[in-house]
């Protein structure tokens, strides 16, 4: 058994090149092989996003509180807000975070393969960030 106590792991902030604006993270578990979850408590502030980006066996979100979105390319832009849960397939490329005057805080679940949770690509711009939100 390995066991973490609250506040025994500090908060941290989210790494600027992966994510537009100010995230902090509170880790929650990352599992040793041969088991693979990565699951971690993520707070944005309104406007913060993450970058694009994709996970190679896919991402569960599950949103705790506030009112954020979410995108997969190509697609509308979804508003998402507490007990939603969000399934990204593997591989399909994305980005959520917070909306405009509001900050939302999910969980995020993704197994990792190989090592990697996460492919990260470029920021999501200001014009797809501030797209109407669709059905």
């Amino acid at each position: 058994m390995d066991m973490h106590l609250a506040g025994s792991r500090p908060s941290r902030r989210a790494p600027k090149e992966y994510f537009v604006g100010t995230v902090w993270q509170d880790p929650i578990i990352a599992t040793e092989a041969p088991a693979r979850l990565v699951s971690t408590r993520v707070s944005f502030e309104p406007g913060a996003r993450t970058n694009w980006h994709s996970h190679p066996l896919g991402q569960t979100l599950y949103v705790i509180s506030g009112v954020g979105r979410v995108q997969t390319v190509g697609q509308p832009v979804h508003e998402i807000r507490p007990g939603d849960v969000v399934w990204i397939p593997p591989g399909e490329k994305h980005w959520h975070g917070g909306s405009p005057g509001n900050g939302m805080v999910h969980i995020a679940m993704q197994e990792a393969l190989n090592g990697s949770y996460a492919t990260w690509m470029e920021p999501v711009s200001d014009a797809d960030y501030a797209a109407k939100v669709g059905d």
